[in-house]
């Protein structure tokens, strides 16, 4: 597994979810250290910019992600 290059600085993490148990343990594993192309936070972040990321997008929501990147 390869830890995403995001994870360090992700505000969802920091922010919105703690990583050590629960939802956040799970997303952690399965978004930020097996496949983080699954991601919606980092397919948002790689093609529109960090800065582009909403708060309020949860890594599981790629629909969304793939919304905006079409948006640009």
């Amino acid at each position: 597994m390869k830890k995403c290059e995001l994870l360090d600085g992700c505000l969802f993490f920091r922010d919105k979810m703690p990583t050590d148990q629960g939802l956040g343990a799970l997303y952690k594993k399965k978004y930020c250290l097996d496949d983080n192309s699954k991601c919606a936070r980092y397919m948002v972040a790689k093609v529109l910019g960090r800065e582009k990321v909403p708060t309020d997008l949860y890594p599981n929501m790629s629909d969304s992600a793939q919304e905006m990147i079409e948006k640009g």
